[in-house]
């Protein structure tokens, strides 16, 4: 069976977010507004886009 994937889209803008938010926004990969990025889907991941879900759109597929 393949795994899930999902693709995570910065939305908004990280200027004036807490580090750690900043931060998790980075390790996803994403450095520039209206980027995409495709992830495997993983507890790991969800909790990341938990934390920045005011910032990305998931698109799971």
């Amino acid at each position: 069976m393949a795994d899930k994937i999902v693709k995570v889209t910065l939305r908004r803008s990280v200027i004036g977010e807490k580090p750690k938010t900043r931060a998790t926004v980075e390790s996803l990969g994403l450095r520039k507004l209206h980027q995409t990025k495709e992830h495997v889907d993983s507890p790991t991941l969800r909790g990341m886009l938990h934390k920045v879900r005011h910032l990305v759109e998931v698109e799971e597929s």
